[in-house]
């Protein structure tokens, strides 16, 4: 074992596909002169050469649409985009040509590409760089979606993504690339569409995904020396999304609440609360308890944004709510 940062798992995971297979190339802004925007390329462009690390114009429409052609004739593109905000410009050709191309040619086309880079907010960046759009890319047929909390999971989700033969979109974040976690030496892959639990417990179940994660554990971690025991189930893969382990977990603590760092209308969490009171109903002790942003854009100001970003004492009083426990 050894330490790596987040950056650097996402580098040797795409580095260690691309020695296996030449077809597998890496695209986007900065991503080979500049090893990065974030670093998470570095080092690509001297072992891979500029053939395969490829430094793209400001132009998402172009050089997805170029990506989707060249996966549809064999090839297995990686595109990293500066931000999944900027995934908006090229967002046609992944909804409509990379999600779709396998079912509308009949299985005579497959498209596989990973399109990763970072989601969601990153501090003072501004309303347009800083929306999570889990729930918009997991709402196509035909694409995957995965968002990885820490380090491990997300080497071991990137090379499965990278081998699998539809379209996955792997969402990151600029404040997770420093996260720091020991890493086996040796090669691991870990299954898209499984979630994990990251704490077990017995008195109630808290569901999250991404680097709000780490809000998710520590909350867990401070009721525990209350006498609370929450069960923190990491989603990993938004689709497919694994329901039995979310059942499993409601059927044992007889509690949800969920928690994300996204709006609340049509959220990830609006679909499993959903799915819960459909198939688990009569488990539930208690109402199912969301913890999303506010239904408005990210502020700018650094004061209103620690308004709008979910609190940490926010997940421990809607966890003990769901007790009836009085904070």
């Amino acid at each position: 074992m050894a330490e790596y940062t987040f950056r650097e798992v996402i580098a040797q995971a795409m580095s260690e596909e691309m020695r296996k297979d030449e077809s597998i190339y890496l695209m986007g802004e900065e991503v080979a002169e500049y090893n990065g925007a974030y670093k998470a390329s570095k080092g690509m462009l001297d072992e891979f050469g500029p053939k395969r690390i490829i430094d793209t114009p400001i132009a998402e429409l172009g050089f997805t649409g170029i990506s989707v052609g060249a996966a549809m004739n064999g090839n297995r593109p990686i595109v990293e985009f500066m931000t999944f905000n900027f995934s908006l410009v090229g967002i046609d050709q992944i909804i409509n040509n990379a999600a779709k191309i396998r079912q509308m040619s009949g299985g005579q086309w497959n498209c596989p590409i990973v399109f990763r880079g970072p989601t969601a907010s990153a501090g003072q960046l501004g309303a347009t760089h800083s929306q999570a759009f889990e729930s918009w890319y997991a709402n196509c047929p035909g694409l995957k979606v995965i968002v990885p909390s820490n380090p491990y999971d997300a080497k071991g989700l990137l090379k499965s993504a990278i081998q699998d033969n539809d379209p996955v979109i792997f969402m990151e974040s600029e404040q997770m690339y420093g996260d720091k976690m020991e890493i086996p030496e040796e090669e691991y892959y870990l299954p898209i569409g499984k979630a994990d639990i990251k704490k077990e417990g017995k008195d109630v179940t808290l569901v999250s995904f991404g680097k709000i994660m780490k809000v998710a554990i520590q909350a867990a971690e401070d009721l525990a020396k209350e006498g609370i025991s929450v069960e923190v189930i990491d989603l990993r893969t938004i689709r497919p999304l694994d329901y039995d382990a979310i059942l499993n977990s409601v059927k044992k603590t007889n509690r949800l609440v969920i928690l994300e760092e996204a709006w609340p209308f049509a959220s990830i969490s609006s679909e499993i609360a959903y799915m819960v009171q459909q198939k688990a109903f009569d488990y539930l002790d208690a109402p199912i308890k969301r913890i999303t942003t506010p239904d408005a854009p990210a502020p700018y100001s650094a004061a209103l944004f620690a308004e709008w970003f979910p609190k940490l004492e926010k997940v421990k009083e809607e966890i003990k709510n769901a007790l009836y426990i009085k904070s």
